[in-house]
C-alpha cells in the first residue's frame, strides 16, 4: 500500500489558484515529522488528515510570515484607488422600475 505522503490533489483556494499539496496521515506526520517539516520548506503546505480528512496544514515559517503581513484596510485601498479625485456622476437613474406579474 502506497503511504498518502506520495499522493498529491489539487485544492482551489479562495484566490482561485490551485495548490498542489503533499497530504499526509497524522499517523505517518507523527512517525516521520522531520520528512514532514523538511516537505514543508521545500515543497510549500502540507496537509495532514485524520480519518481521510483534511484536519491541518503545515507551513515553512516563510509561508507563515507571507501570510501575516498587514494588508490594507478598505479605507486605504479605496483611498489608493487611481480614481481618487476623478469625478464619477453616480446618480441614480431616475426612470420607474419595470412592471413585474407576481
Amino acid at each position: 500500500m502506497a503511504p498518502v505522503a506520495d499522493l498529491r490533489y489539487k485544492r482551489t483556494s479562495q484566490t482561485g489558484q490551485e495548490d498542489d499539496m503533499q497530504q499526509w496521515r497524522v499517523q505517518e506526520a507523527k512517525a516521520r515529522l522531520s520528512d514532514l517539516l523538511r516537505d514543508a520548506q521545500k515543497s510549500g503546505p502540507q496537509e495532514i488528515t485524520v480519518r481521510g480528512r483534511p484536519t491541518a496544514v503545515i507551513l515553512s515559517v516563510q509561508d507563515y510570515d507571507r501570510l501575516r503581513v498587514a494588508k490594507p484596510s478598505f479605507v486605504d485601498f479605496m483611498r489608493a484607488s487611481p480614481l481618487v479625485g476623478v469625478d464619477l456622476d453616480i446618480s441614480r437613474d431616475p426612470s420607474p422600475p419595470r412592471d413585474v406579474s407576481l
